[in-house]
């Protein structure tokens, strides 16, 4: 008891303690008042006394001066505390000196209220950002910010004591922490009103930190009774928390943006003081609803805008540790889907937003083509406001929420702001991110998938209908495409048109890749799903087609196309598939011809590397070397004449598009004759023969004329002689890894039996795979024109090859057939160094010929080669008359190609000269 007795002393000199500085206050504002109004009767009272005297003599009548123009409402800005006391002193506005009555405030009278207007002027003012204005502000009213915390920390400890002494019954402990929250906002009201608000008022900022800490005691004490002692249901607990939100409303806008600020933060904390961690419970979804019902009001009408921004912050904060605390996650989406229409209606004041433009897509799209210049006009604060709301939601119900809680919310927040945005542009666009959100959680949510995919057709019990959730899920993808389309008119047409062709396609294509419900639903029905997607787009093409723009006809044309092409891949085999896909390219091709739109070529460059995939890839080249022959030719054979067709069909201004048929033709011709060797050549020699180094050579040659013939068309210039430059390297990289291998590894020099020459001397298998290529090198060097610096190392690169075949054909007609003989006999020995002779002296004829001076001195480093064979190889065979004989012959034919390289190189001096 003697305890007790303490502590009650203790709160009673607590309350003294603090109601000694208010008193001190209130008396020195009325001794100041007092004092006036002493001082003018006394000033009264001496002018009566004095009595009339003589007339002042009249002063010149001053011209008034000019009045600067107040600027209308819309163009003032609207400040917070910090960032007034971070800015500098802004001159008044000048005085007209025409005499007239003017009235003096008195002294102690209220001064001008943090929140009131600014100078108006129309420029911004300068000052400090806004982080270093807060800082600067907190570093001049920190004691007023400590006092409100202190205060509220009070009415709460109060409520916390209690139920650790049990020294009041609990009704009387919720009524004590509302009464003594009630006495904090009364006593800051009663200041306010004799002393003013603010930071230039006499009582400063006294009655909002009163005020503030009194809300936050009221706020705290009305959970304490539902959540801890259960005195009252939820009903009246909403009761009590809007009436006190009207309520703080109504403080707000009278005090200031620092009750507002103050009360915020109390009452965002209020719970989690009050209850600690046990607190955790949905009941405080709408609560934290309330919380930022009151900023966002407050600021709807004083716009301080970082009131909005803090009213937000803690609303959603305060529901997400509410969702970690376990309150579940249906309160918690249901909540962000609230915060968002809070964000939206409230800072317009109106039940029907009508947010002006620009929307954020148009401002993006400025500031793009702007590149740095003026962008025009820039987003308007409930613009900010609500993009900043639907972002967060968006992201949070995406990373945060789970199942259909996630999907729902995120369907049911799109479809809600496009009605919003009805006569709201700026905000026309909104809804295309939780849109994203959706199809980002459709790829990212893999245990729900799994467990779908789990009631595949052979893994769920006989006789049971298959889940219903791939269906429920396009469906939503397919209301918020309705949603777009519908909401696609005004200065927000094309990215709602756009989002409206991506979503409900784009869905079924992340169902079908990550979800399989082919497998759960089966083939056809999951099928005619997606040719449901394929006619909601063909009808908002219809829609569109009365439109003037046609690009929104033409996105919608090309999704059902994309639709059209999913389905079929869901229902065909390999070749049949193939065939549709070129019938569709060459039903864009036919589209462009007629309605001229640009999509329709990007829908043909998709549908050509949609078909090279398939042909290369999957099935692939696997599948046509095994396939049968008749359903091979169908696929290959119908999209090389799909391609043809789509050319001749392509309007004559498609150069690019017309480029990319015709490369896709000569590409995959060239892949149906590598088809068609692998699948005949493996019957005649069943040995290795793919990896012979004929068979290598064939492989190669079809690359290469793919790629001479993209070589030979270039001059167009732009972007079409760029495309025939990366397709003519790619065709020769794929030539070059069968030429390498049959250079190195399926050389006949070394690769044993998968050596052996097939044919007659010369006429041989050597000739087709050594002398062919070069000679097409050669070829190539000389007469392509897209070569350029590359011409003189392709010509190399022949020569090369065309020794190489020079070399092996010497061999094989001294050994047979198989080379891969060890040394090398006396006549091959002549015989290469004939072959060096002679190939010198065409080389040297050349010269004269083309009057090349590298060719002379190829000739001459050929002939040096000779010598050097010669007499560091040759002579050590040689002996007796043999070697007499072939160095004298070796001598005389030099001297002769001496004696002609002179006079060769005399004769291109003279030709130079006279040049």
């Amino acid at each position: 008891m003697n305890e007790d007795f303490f502590i009650l002393m203790g709160v009673l000199l607590a309350a003294v303690l603090l109601a000694t500085p208010i008193a001190t206050l209130v008396l020195t504002l009325r001794q100041r008042r007092l004092s006036a109004r002493v001082a003018k009767l006394e000033a009264a009272l001496e002018a009566a006394l004095a009595g009339p005297g003589p007339a002042p003599a009249e002063a010149p009548r001053a011209e008034p001066l000019p009045q600067p123009e107040r600027p209308p409402a819309d163009m003032i800005e609207a400040v917070g505390p910090w960032v007034r006391a971070g800015r500098p002193a802004v001159p008044p506005l000048p005085e007209a000196t025409e005499p007239r009555e003017t009235a003096r405030s008195e002294p102690g009278l209220p001064g001008p209220a943090s929140g009131d207007l600014p100078p108006p002027d129309r420029a911004r003012p300068e000052g400090p950002g806004r982080i270093a204005a807060l800082s600067l502000w907190l570093r001049s009213n920190w004691a007023f910010t400590l006092s409100a915390v202190s205060l509220a920390l009070a009415g709460i400890f109060f409520v916390q004591y209690g139920i650790e002494q049990g020294l009041l019954p609990p009704a009387l402990r919720v009524a004590a922490a509302v009464g003594f929250g009630g006495a904090l906002v009364a006593a800051g009201e009663w200041i306010r009103r004799r002393g003013g608000d603010g930071e230039e008022a006499p009582a400063l900022l006294l009655p909002s930190t009163f005020s503030a800490a009194g809300l936050v005691s009221i706020y705290g004490g009305i959970v304490a009774g539902r959540l801890l002692y259960g005195l009252y249901g939820p009903e009246l607990t909403l009761v009590g928390l809007v009436a006190t939100t009207l309520g703080a409303v109504l403080l707000g806008w009278r005090h200031g943006p620092f009750l507002a600020a103050m009360g915020l933060v109390g009452a965002g904390a209020a719970p989690f003081l009050v209850a600690g961690g046990q607190g955790a419970t949905a009941a405080l979804y709408p609560y934290y609803l309330l919380v930022a019902f009151l900023g966002l009001a407050v600021d709807a009408f004083r716009l301080w805008r970082w009131v909005s921004v803090l009213a937000l912050a803690i609303g959603t904060g305060g529901a997400f540790l509410m969702y970690l605390g376990g309150a579940g996650q249906g309160g918690w989406a249901l909540t962000l889907g609230a915060l968002v229409l809070l964000a939206v209606v409230v800072p317009g004041r109106a039940p029907v937003p009508e947010h002006a433009a620009p929307a954020p897509s148009e401002r993006l799209t400025a500031v793009l083509l702007a590149r740095g210049a003026d962008a025009g006009p820039r987003l308007s604060v409930p613009v900010r406001l609500a993009l900043g709301m639907v972002a967060a939601a968006s992201f949070a119900l995406w990373y945060t929420v789970e199942g259909f809680w996630s999907f729902g919310t995120l369907a049911a927040l799109a479809v809600g702001l496009v009605v919003l945005s009805l006569r709201a542009p700026g905000i026309g666009d909104l809804a295309l991110l939780p849109a994203a959100a959706f199809l980002l959680r459709l790829w990212t949510d893999l245990w729900m998938a799994s467990q779908f995919t789990g009631l595949a057709l052979g893994s769920r019990p006989p006789e049971t209908s298959p889940p219903a959730t791939a269906t429920a899920l396009l469906a939503l993808a397919a209301v918020m495409s309705v949603a777009f389309a519908g909401r696609a008119f005004g200065s927000v047409r094309r990215p709602l048109a756009l989002g409206a062709v991506l979503t409900a396609p784009v869905a079924a294509a992340l169902l079908e890749f990550r979800w399989a419900p082919g497998l759960v639903l089966g083939s056809l029905p999951w099928a005619l799903h997606v040719m449901a997607v394929a006619a909601l787009m063909t009808w908002f093409a219809v829609r569109w087609s009365r439109l003037e723009g046609r690009r929104p006809m033409a996105w919608a044309i090309l999704s059902a196309l994309a639709s059209v092409s999913l389905a079929l891949f869901l229902l065909l085999d390999a070749a049949a598939l193939t065939l549709a896909l070129a019938v569709l390219v060459v039903a864009g091709a036919w589209l462009d011809r007629r309605l001229r739109l640009v999509e329709m070529g990007w829908f043909l460059q998709a549908g050509v590397a949609a078909i090279s995939y398939r042909l290369v890839v999957d099935p692939g080249l696997v599948w046509a070397r095994f396939a049968p022959a008749l359903p091979m030719l169908a696929a290959f054979a119908g999209a090389i004449a799909a391609v043809v067709g789509a050319r001749r069909l392509l309007p004559p201004e498609r150069r690019l598009e017309r480029a990319v048929a015709e490369s896709a033709a000569a590409a995959w011709a060239a892949l149906l004759v590598n088809v068609l060797l692998t699948r005949r050549f493996p019957l005649i020699d069943p040995v290795e023969s793919v990896n012979t180094h004929w068979f290598l050579t064939l492989q190669a040659l079809p690359w290469l004329v793919v790629a001479g013939a993209q070589l030979w068309r270039i001059g167009s210039g732009g972007r079409i002689d760029l495309l025939r430059r990366i397709v003519a390297a790619g065709a020769f990289a794929l030539a070059l890894m069968p030429l390498g291998l049959a250079v190195t590894t399926a050389n006949p020099l070394g690769a044993g039996l998968r050596g052996e020459i097939l044919g007659l001397p010369i006429l041989d298998t050597l000739l087709l795979a050594y002398a062919l290529p070069g000679a097409l090198f050669l070829l190539g060097a000389r007469h392509l024109p897209g070569l350029g610096r590359l011409q003189s190392a392709l010509a190399a690169l022949g020569g090369a090859f065309l020794l190489l075949w020079a070399v092996l054909e010497i061999r094989r007609l001294w050994h047979g057939p198989r080379i891969d003989a060890p040394g090398v006999l006396q006549g091959e020995l002549y015989s290469y160094t004939v072959a060096l002779l002679a190939g010198g002296a065409v080389l040297l004829w050349q010269a004269v010929r083309l009057r090349s001076e590298l060719l002379r001195r190829l000739a001459m480093a050929v002939l040096a080669l000779t010598v050097a064979k010669v007499f560091l190889w040759d002579a050590a065979g040689l002996s007796g008359l043999v070697r007499v004989l072939s160095f004298f012959c070796l001598g005389l034919v030099l001297a002769g190609m001496a004696w002609l390289n002179t006079m060769v190189r005399r004769a291109m001096a003279g030709d130079q000269g006279r040049s």
